[in-house]
Formats: structure tokens, sequence, C-alpha cells
């Protein structure tokens, strides 16, 4: 890697780091499925094998883009690690799209390829994938659509399908390897630093879609991190809950794993607290990748109601006893969290601050890292013994730079940072990149804040300023795809999607003209509203639901061109 500091000197490529690990660490566990069968780095490289030779004879190319629709898996995580390590472009797309937005990304990655889960592909045709060649389910590994036509085999004039390709596989894998596959068979050749792995796609709707180019380089600082600060070492274990189509956990509890020799457990369900809780205990993780909702909902249902009887508030206020219950409730959340990891990293999305002050002051191991995806994602961390409290972590020293952009004698401005991790921009959307990435590299984050001298370099998010809104989970949310859709319902004039007490709301301006040439009442209206909100609940994402609507009689105050005052109606 060029331009790096001496302290990272010591790693190398991206596709080395993997290479070396898998054939370093071929007899370790690498993979499980929970409650299912595990797969040792030897059985990972061998299938990532098999995967490089079907895209070989399906014709796929250094470049191509493959795109990956579906749950946390096993088969997943191979489907990833195999496509870079190929030199493919991976198109990650979170399963909790809905189908429409699912396809427009699909189409507009250009992939020609995807790897789907068989439920989410009944909800879609491949007649809606003009450019998709080959559909192969995550689940039996087979091709279950194809456009045979488009397919001949490497080196020869025959065409051949993928359902043909796939069915000689295994005799073509053993010309290939006759001794067996070994260790030594592990050999990933290096990608250009600039050259695109990830397109990595923050939206789906049609006219807001931005893919997120994100380079073997940028994927490189944030692996190369990870080793330097042992956040997963050799032999550690980890359990990935989160959707691993996020940069967060896709760096943190799939990338720096991989490369470290970790046992990854994918928790391919939905993580019910229950289900967590019980995953945590048996999986015991060396380290806990989280969201903000996941300690809230403890503090509020768990800690809360404990610490707000009368009795514990007496204890509390006496010196020295209340170092007794908090260090009962500090035991019994380790616990809770498999009793054996060195911190908890929260990102995603901001932390409650009673909850962070909460947590600090009974010394739970809790650190707040900030970053996004543009940064594939990480910014600043700060280990817990060292996290400001606050804060949230210090800008990556060797890797990234932080400055604030702001007017005179303000307290706070934009956060700009350059380096390692920084994308290479939105894909085909150029107006999109050169509104956030000026062509010295410094990136707009959007996000209001401080930062500390050179020597700290802790970063202070005081708020943003973009109408992204962030769900409790760390999803991100874009008002103007939602209101797009309730744009289109029935007797609606405008919309905006707002986030209040915790959830979204919106407020509607109907078409009054309209509504009262068809003799609706104002109640009428109202009912209306509702089932429009019920209905663009089933286009949305579970995390883009809305809670409820407003009504207003009056159009929305807008600006010279036009564009809605958002700032008057939060």
């Amino acid at each position: 890697m060029n331009n790096i500091s001496k302290e990272y000197a010591a790693y190398p490529d991206l596709l080395t780091i993997y290479q070396e690990s898998f054939s370093g660490n071929f007899t370790l566990p690498a993979l499980t499925d929970y409650g299912g069968r595990t797969l040792t780095y030897g059985h990972l490289a061998k299938r990532i094998a098999r995967l490089h030779l079907f895209f070989e004879k399906a014709g796929i190319k250094p470049g191509d883009k493959v795109a990956l629709l579906g749950r946390n898996s096993v088969n997943w995580i191979v489907t990833f690690m195999g496509t870079i390590t190929y030199g493919a472009v991976i198109v990650p797309i979170l399963h909790e799209f809905n189908p429409a937005d699912a396809i427009n990304i699909i189409n507009h990655s250009d992939a020609n390829i995807l790897f789907v889960n068989e439920s989410i592909w009944e909800k879609m045709s491949l007649d809606d994938l003009p450019e998709i060649n080959c559909v192969v389910s995550l689940e039996s590994r087979k091709v279950i659509a194809e456009r045979p036509e488009r397919f001949v085999s490497a080196g020869k004039r025959k065409a051949k399908s993928p359902t043909q390709i796939i069915h000689t596989l295994s005799r073509n894998f053993a010309l290939r390897y006759p001794e067996g596959f070994g260790p030594g068979d592990v050999r990933y050749t290096p990608r250009p630093d600039d050259d695109t792995a990830v397109i990595n796609y923050t939206s789906g709707t049609t006219g807001f879609s931005k893919g997120v180019m994100l380079t073997y380089r940028n994927l490189w600082g944030n692996v190369a991190f990870g080793l330097r600060s042992r956040l997963h070492y050799e032999g550690s274990r980890a359990l990935s809950f989160l959707p691993l189509a996020h940069a967060y956990a896709c760096a943190f509890d799939m990338l720096v794993p991989m490369a470290a020799g970790t046992h990854v457990t994918v928790l391919g369900r939905q993580p019910t607290p229950q289900l967590l809780m019980t995953a945590l205990h048996k999986v015991k993780p060396s380290l806990v990748i989280c969201v903000p909702l996941i300690l809230e909902k403890i503090y509020k249902k768990v800690i809360l109601p404990m610490i707000s009887k009368p009795s514990i508030r007496w204890v509390l206020s006496v010196p020295m006893l209340d170092k007794a219950v908090y260090s009962r409730i500090r035991s019994k959340l380790v616990d809770a969290f498999g009793g054996n990891f060195e911190e908890v990293i929260v990102g995603g999305a901001p932390l409650n601050p009673e909850v962070e002050e909460f947590l600090l002051r009974i010394h739970f191991p809790l650190t707040v890292g900030y970053g996004m995806t543009e940064c594939g994602p990480l910014i600043s961390y700060s280990p817990w013994r060292r996290f400001t409290p606050g804060s949230a972590g210090r800008t990556l020293r060797g890797l990234m730079t932080a400055k604030i952009l702001k007017e005179p004698g303000a307290d706070l401005g934009e956060i700009v940072v350059k380096g390692t991790n920084v994308m290479k921009g939105y894909y085909k959307n150029p107006d999109a990149t050169l509104a956030v990435l000026e062509a010295d590299g410094w990136l707009h984050t959007g996000d209001m804040g401080t930062l500390g001298d050179p020597d700290d370099r802790t970063i202070m998010i005081k708020g943003r300023y973009k109408t992204m809104i962030l769900s409790a989970t760390g999803q991100n949310i874009y008002p103007e795809e939602i209101e797009a859709k309730f744009n289109n319902m029935p007797y609606v004039n405008e919309t905006i999607i707002v986030e209040r007490g915790g959830g979204l709301t919106g407020l509607i301006y109907p078409d009054i003209e309209a509504a009262g040439n068809d003799g609706l009442s104002w109640e009428d209206i109202t009912a209306l509203m509702d089932d429009n909100r019920k209905e663009v609940n089933k286009l949305v994402a579970p995390y883009e639901r809305i809670d409820s609507v407003e009504i207003v009689d009056h159009p929305f105050e807008k600006t010279p061109k036009q564009s809605i005052k958002r700032f008057l109606y939060k």
C-alpha cells in the first residue's frame, strides 16, 4: 500500500492478508451457522476455490458485478469472500429492502449474476432483471434461473448453461486439484488498490440510488486497523447478528475476523432478545459488535426498573453501598453478553446519553465508534479504557484525518474526513459524488461536531444537518424515498417524514380540493391518510415504517427553489 504510515507497513495487501489467513489457519474453525455445521478455514478456502472455478467457467471476469441478496449465513459469507478474492465486485443488498427497491439496485449496479435466498426470489422475476444472466440459490447453491444463451465456457466455442457448469463442477475441481486441496493451493492475486471491491447501496428507490464504491484499499484500511488493534485475533470468537450487508457489520463481524483467524458464528435469524441472549451465552464472543437499540432496550426494560425501586434508590444514595449494587448490575450485564468479551463496540447510530452515562458509571466495557458507509465504515474509535464519554472515539491515526469546517465565531462545524478509508465515489452518480467528495479527497460527512487537538483527535458529534434519519437499529432512512411513495397515494398532495419519539411520523398536506370534489369530510380524509400509511408500510423496509400521520391544512413552506423548508417541521 502506498502512502501508509509505518505502523501499518507490516500488513500486506488485502487479498494477501486473506491468503495468509486461510492457509495459515487451515484447520481452525472459521464459520458456523448457528445450530448448524462448522467450516474450517480449509473448508472455507475450498468452497471459495469452487466458486472461483464456477466464475471462470461461466465467463465472469475481474471487475464484473455480482449481486448478493439474502439473510446472513455461511453461504452468504462464502459468496462475498469468494467474489472479492476473485477480483469481481460484490454488490451486497439488505434482505429487508422491498423487492422493487432490490430490483432497482441490481439493475443500477450492472450485476450480471445474482445470489439470493429462494424465499426472496419468489417475489422477483428474471424479466425484471435484464442484465442478470444467472440466479443462484444461497441455500442449495444451485441455479434457480438462467439465460443459458449468454454463457460460453472459457476456451470453448460450445455454450454451456450455468446449470451444466455446476453439474460438472466437482469433476473439474478434481481435475484442477488432483492431489486434493491443501494450504498451498490458497492463492489470491492482489488487485490494484484503487479497484472497486464492493458497491454498497445506501438506498434503493429509483432516483435516490447511491452505490458507495469501496476499493480494496478502503477495505484494507479497516481490516489493517482491526488487526493492529487486535479487535479480533487467531482463535477468538465472534457472533454475527447485525446485517452483513451493512458496512459496519461487514467490516467487523466478517472482514476483520476472517483476516485474523477468528471463529464466526452466524445468527441467520431475527435477533429477538431471547434468541440473542441465548446465542451470546452459547458462543461467548471475544468482542461484541452492537447497535444502540440493544443496550437501550436492556437499560429501559431491565436496569431502569431495578434502580428505580425505592429500596434500591436509597442504597444507591449511600457511599460504598452504591458500588456493591453497581458491581452486581455490571456482573449480570457482562454475563448476559456471554461473559468472555473484551469490550462492546456500539456504532451505527447515536447511543442514548443517559444509557451511556450509566454504563460507564458501572464500568461496563463500552466504547462508541464512528463511521459511515462511505468510509467502509470506520473513521474513529478508542478502546473502552481510553474512551472519552460522550465522544465518538479518536480519528484513526495513520489512516484517517479529520477537520472541522465552521463559520467564523461558530462553536462547531461540519466534520470532514480524508484518508485510506474514504470511498472512490458513488457508482454512476457523479453529481452525488461531487456533492460530498472534494477533488483533494476531503469527504463531507454531513455531521456537526468538534475535534480535539492533533494529539488527541477525539471527535464529538453534536448533531446532523442532512435529511437522513438514523433508525434505532442503525439503518439509514432517507425520507425522500418514503415521501415519494406516500405522494403517490390517494388524495395526498405533499408529505414530510420526520422522526418523533423514536419513530417516524408522516406530516401530510392532503389534496383538499380533490377530496372536496368527491364529497369527503375532514374525518374521511384523516381516516384515508391512515389507510395510506398502512399501504406505504407494505412498500418499505420494516425500519422505514411510519408510526403515525398528522394532517396539516396548508401547503408546506418552501424556498425560492420550491424545496420544502424541512427545518420548520422537525
